[in-house]
């Protein structure tokens, strides 16, 4: 796809944290004030690298992490163990409703947390990834999550969060407000990377092609539903991670960010 040099510079969080950590010294930065509240929200499509930077840009401002996708992706786990039909949709919102997924804060980052159950570790698989998107549409189940996320956020009042509607509709209020994006050809490739990587053999092209195609009709599927759809905000600051390593897209996120927080609590 032409774009191993932008996806291989995005992994430097594969180096651990240890890097991250000698820039923000660099840098001299550090966490803020600690009685502030702050509502930090990061949106966009998949691929865009939202969860890996809102785990850093947490650690970078010294607040909780919400990872919102994964409950969704928790939700889709639950109705694929329990082979419920897509189409079934009170059955998959009374199997998340009952499994009160949640997040374990006491894991850095939370474990996601399903019928008392950590599927942190099962919730990333192909299997999940393919049905998550038109189960993250059902209505009653983004009422049922978005009603959690806001009361995560009432708990934690210091917070990045990231997902397709954090700064639309969960967090409107947000303080800060991103959305990352990227060329459809270099989502797919890290995605490609990240599957190689987990099954240890290369994929052939004409897998990757259509993990291209995938990422291209969930985007299409995501923009366009009905409830929570995936928009950039009015008020969101626009960052395109296309040709960024993982650090830089951290870096800009916290400048912006630390530039447009003048009160605290």
């Amino acid at each position: 796809m032409g774009t191993s040099s932008s996806v291989d510079a995005f992994r430097v969080e594969s180096q651990g944290l240890s890097t991250i950590d000698q820039r923000a010294r660099f840098l001299e930065v550090g966490p803020l004030p600690p009685d502030a509240r702050l509502i930090v929200t990061i949106d966009g499509p998949a691929g865009t690298g939202k969860s890996s930077t809102a785990r850093q840009l947490a650690r970078r401002l010294g607040l909780a992490f919400l990872d919102t996708g994964a409950m969704y992706r928790a939700a889709a786990l639950l109705a694929i163990d329990a082979k419920v039909p897509l189409a079934d949709h009170a059955e998959i919102v009374r199997l998340a409703s009952e499994a009160r997924i949640h997040f374990d804060w006491t894991r850095d980052p939370p474990a996601v947390i399903a019928a008392g159950v950590d599927v942190t570790s099962r919730i990333r698989s192909a299997e999940v990834t393919a049905v998550v998107s038109p189960i993250s549409a059902i209505p009653a189940l983004r009422d049922l999550l978005v009603k959690e996320q806001r009361r995560i956020g009432r708990e934690h009042p210091r917070l990045v969060t990231e997902g397709r509607d954090q700064g639309s509709v969960v967090f409107p209020d947000a303080d800060v407000k991103f959305y990352l994006d990227a060329a459809p050809d270099v989502r797919a490739s890290r995605r490609a990377d990240e599957i190689e990587g987990a099954r240890g053999t290369p994929l052939s092209p004409a897998e990757r092609e259509l993990i291209l195609r995938d990422i291209i009709d969930r985007d299409q599927r995501d923009s366009s539903r009905a409830d929570g759809p995936l928009t950039r905000p009015a008020d969101a600051i626009f960052v395109d991670t296309s040709t960024l390593a993982l650090p830089q897209v951290v870096d800009r996120l916290e400048r912006e960010a630390r530039a447009r927080i003048t009160t605290f609590g």
